[in-house]
């Protein structure tokens, strides 16, 4: 399995609480995840729950416009107010490692996301991965980028 890496960076001028708590809670995802994916969180969550190592969260996401997935990740590690990390145990991905890093600077935060993912088919994964998936993921990034910056201001 050939493995793909991408980080993001991003600054927002906001509190480390404030931003942890955003960040921290699983239903917010769908707040800055792009409309035409038709992400919705499907567990049983209560709107203040925040993560935890060994929390489960299910979801539908549409990736491709008609097409409904059901996905699965695990968080796997919390140190609070610095990072967290998920990983898919059941979804469109061979593999996903998905790191969330959070550090104060002045003025506000640095918020740093680490993805490692792989897909399954071999030569055809590779191939839709050139062809579509990095650049859906970098699509779905950058508007996270600039759903943030619309709900915190932009440093």
């Amino acid at each position: 399995m050939k493995a793909y890496h991408l980080k993001f960076s991003q600054n927002i001028p906001v509190s480390l609480p404030e931003a942890w708590d955003f960040f921290s809670s699983p239903l917010n995802l769908a707040k800055i995840t792009p409309a035409e994916m038709a992400f919705t969180v499907t567990s049983a969550l209560a709107a203040d729950q925040k993560m935890y190592p060994g929390m489960i969260i299910t979801y539908k996401v549409s990736p491709i416009s008609g097409v409904k997935l059901n996905w699965m990740t695990e968080i796997t590690q919390v140190a609070e107010q610095q990072y967290f990390i998920d990983e898919q145990r059941f979804g469109p991905y061979q593999f996903w490692h998905h790191q969330h890093h959070f550090k104060a600077i002045h003025g506000g935060v640095q918020m740093d996301d680490i993805l490692t993912y792989g897909l399954p088919f071999g030569i055809f994964g590779q191939a839709a991965n050139n062809l579509f998936v990095a650049n859906k993921l970098q699509e779905i990034f950058s508007y996270r980028t600039q759903k943030v910056n619309e709900l915190f201001g932009k440093m």
